[in-house]
């Protein structure tokens, strides 16, 4: 996530000729990007982060403690960080590295192609022209939305952050489907993912709820009808909203390690 960011950035043009910084312990990932020519890459933090005025943190949660062991000693007061750490607080961050402007990020997968979304939180410590700074580097990817509190992180995380996931989950149900009445891989994939796509701009385009596209889809008594009846009968509505509540709940576990 931290490249597709600094690939991102770098072809929006946001800080002109001015070169990004990578920083990664793959040395071959690093020789390769140095080779391309569009980064400084690094492999060492004592090269890098002391000359960064804002850094984001793309690092699995758990390996955060020696990370900002290591950082601590090589930052300023004044330095931007940018996490996209799932469940880790900003006031975790804070304390752990000594300073005071954090900005909390949530991306999610379709952000490696473009169409992704991101949602971010930071407290006053970040001037309102940083936080008009962060939406454009965090919006390169997609789109960003500037949340109201942190704890809306954890519950945009359940909706945005794993919500590909459940995209997946029922793309691969109606492929499972279409394999059953003997369509073949390629055919079954163009009938299902161009169905998701005509139905996601119908909706996004129009005015009317999901609820009332269904009943313009289905009539009475007739195919569809019969589908979504048996939906209901097997609570898969109320399943996806329990997943997306387990998910919120996982967040708030992980926050606390």
């Amino acid at each position: 996530m931290g490249l597709t960011y600094a690939k991102s950035i770098h072809n929006s043009g946001i800080f002109g000729d001015e070169k990004i910084l990578i920083l990664d312990k793959d040395t071959e990932k690093m020789a390769q990007l140095a080779a391309e020519g569009d980064f400084e890459t690094h492999s060492e933090l004592a090269n890098c982060v002391p000359q960064s005025d804002i850094i984001m943190i793309a690092v699995k949660p758990q390996h955060k403690d020696g990370l900002f062991e290591e950082m601590k000693h090589l930052i300023g007061e004044k330095l931007l960080i940018i996490s996209v750490m799932a469940g880790v607080s900003i006031e975790a961050i804070q304390q752990a590295l000594g300073l005071e402007k954090v900005v909390r990020a949530m991306p999610n997968l379709p952000a490696q192609i473009g169409l992704g979304m991101t949602t971010y939180f930071s407290d006053k410590s970040v001037s309102e022209e940083e936080q008009v700074l962060m939406g454009k580097l965090l919006g390169s990817t997609g789109k960003s939305l500037r949340l109201k509190e942190e704890k809306e992180i954890n519950t945009s995380t359940a909706i945005h952050g794993s919500g590909p996931a459940y995209i997946f989950y029922f793309i691969q149900s109606m492929l499972d489907a279409a394999s059953h009445y003997g369509f073949d891989e390629e055919t079954a994939k163009s009938l299902v993912t161009q169905t998701f796509e005509g139905a996601v701009a119908q909706y996004k385009q129009g005015e009317f709820t999901p609820n009332e596209w269904m009943d313009k889809v289905a009539s009475k008594g007739g195919t569809t009808r019969e589908a979504l009846n048996t939906f209901d009968k097997h609570k898969v509505n109320e399943g996806i909203k329990k997943g997306a509540i387990a998910c919120y709940e996982r967040a708030i576990e992980l926050s606390k390690l």
